[in-house]
């Protein structure tokens, strides 16, 4: 439903915005949606985070924290 709150449009130019309005009513149900995720990046796996071993907490665990990729 269309309605007019501030002048007094003529019945073509209500015609041409209710023109308008539908075209991009149509073209907006024929397209697909662009908001579906893409593939996700390998850095934000979460899978990825497990694969390592953790080193074990002690008073030399900073010399242990270089993990050799």
């Amino acid at each position: 439903m269309i309605k007019v709150v501030r002048g007094n449009p003529t019945p073509e130019e209500l015609a041409a915005a209710l023109a308008v309005v539908r075209a991009r009513a149509a073209v907006a149900a024929h397209t697909a949606p662009t908001d579906a995720p893409g593939p996700r990046d390998s850095w934000s796996d979460p899978t990825r985070l497990g694969s390592h071993r953790l080193p074990a907490p002690g008073p030399t665990a900073w010399a242990r924290t270089y993990w050799r990729g």
